[in-house]
């Protein structure tokens, strides 16, 4: 059964300024709305690009967006930072109006957008659990019903005769998920404001997000930028950009795409716009096979440098919450690179790439145990897709580690 149904949704800001800039045109607006008729002021907009220089008075934050959601799904939204997917979910959450468009939905929404969403900062806890039940349209006796298990899942019962005002984000956070999750809404809208959370409330969130569509027949909409989240949680995905729709279908299609789509390195090269004035550098990195789990790993290295130098190389992969989980370091199997002057090819090889399949924060390293010549985080983002697991399993990082894996490596001259 189709629980919600979006269709034509498109938004249309103007740049600068609020209103049309006359009292009678906006009062005209508002007549034809009540009405249920067209914008008469509605202009021809620019696309929804946020890294391009605005060269008219409007842009369309979202043109054009239809699907559906089914009841017990799980959507994941995903694409770049200002693509449109908060201004969807304000829509669906009936926090601010389509331009053009509609939504069909059955059933209460609750929604966490942001840090303290629908909290009034000078009740406490208990008591904003109580006004926020009345707004989704529970009783006094349903919300009674439930309030041990909010307050023991949001862990700030030791706070929750405080006003929220003196919250932690974090804490806010928590109990505003408690709250949504547990007031048994038909619709969860979830906006990335969990990954203020800890690393422990962040999995139980998305623990119980899980029961809430497979085990209660609950609808989720999920956006976040966690790539591992969106393939494990989700039964389908959306890709917007630009504030249009790019792709929807099954979560692991659509975060390829995205990453293929969307320069963030799944090419998987990089290549340096310049060197800082520094005089030993990494020029450019490049993966030369497929990445996959249990598969064999070559990459090459070009290393730039005004002297002849000692170093060692490291490669290290991070997860989502920049948890350094996976390093390839020259020093850990005894190899360090006599770097003549000019250019220096290093080139690096795995029997078997030994991570879990998911999306990956790249960092690059280049110095000695008493100097750093040349560091790059976060170069791409890395894809590692499945692929055979030896014996025993990916391996992970232990207590913020990395674990660091031995590696061939040949230095060209």
């Amino acid at each position: 059964m189709t629980i919600l149904k979006a269709e034509n949704i498109s938004k249309q800001y103007r740049l600068g300024t609020v209103g049309t800039g006359t009292l009678s045109h906006d009062l005209n607006r508002w007549w034809h709305s009540i009405r249920g008729k067209d914008d008469p002021y509605l202009k021809v907009g620019a696309s929804n690009n946020r890294s391009s220089k605005a060269t008219e008075d409007y842009v369309w934050a979202l043109r054009d967006i239809n699907f559906e959601v089914k009841q017990g799904e799980v959507l994941g939204i995903i694409g770049k930072n200002g693509a449109g997917k908060s201004t969807l979910l304000k829509i669906l959450s009936r926090v601010t109006a389509p331009t053009t468009g509609s939504i069909k939905t059955k059933g209460r929404i609750a929604s966490l957008l942001e840090v303290g969403t629908g909290f009034h900062g000078e009740l406490t806890g208990r008591e904003n659990i109580f006004m926020n039940g009345a707004v989704l349209g529970m009783t006094k006796v349903e919300i009674k019903a439930k309030l041990d298990e909010i307050i023991s899942f949001s862990g700030c019962e030791k706070y929750i005769d405080t006003p929220v005002k003196r919250y932690s984000s974090g804490m806010t956070v928590r109990l505003g998920f408690a709250v949504a999750a547990h007031l048994e809404p038909e619709i969860l809208v979830v906006d990335e404001v969990l990954a203020v959370g800890d690393a422990e409330f962040q999995k139980k969130a998305i623990g119980k997000m899980h029961d809430l569509s497979t085990g209660e027949g609950r609808t989720v909409l999920f956006v976040s930028h966690n790539m591992i989240a969106i393939q494990n949680l989700c039964s389908k995905s959306l890709y917007i950009e630009n504030g249009a729709k790019k792709y929807e279908g099954i979560p692991s299609d659509v975060v390829d795409y995205y990453l293929e789509s969307s320069s963030l390195g799944n090419d998987r090269k990089y290549i340096r716009s310049e060197n800082n004035n520094k005089e030993v550098f990494i020029e450019s990195f490049q993966i030369s096979s497929d990445v996959a789990t249990g598969k064999p790993f070559q990459f090459q290295v070009l290393i730039m440098s005004e002297k002849q130098v000692t170093a060692e190389f490291s490669f290290t992969l991070k997860s989502n919450e920049s948890q350094p989980l996976y390093q390839i370091y020259s020093g850990h199997s005894g190899v360090s690179f006599k770097l003549r002057k000019g250019r220096n090819i290093i080139n690096g090889s795995l029997d078997k790439l030994r991570v879990a399949s998911g999306t990956y924060e790249a960092n690059l390293w280049l110095g000695t145990s008493i100097q750093v010549f040349d560091f790059q985080p976060q170069v791409f983002n890395l894809l590692v897709k499945e692929g055979s697991i030896r014996e025993g399993g990916p391996i992970s990082s232990k207590n913020g580690y990395p674990v660091i894996e031995d590696a061939i490596w040949q230095k060209y001259e």
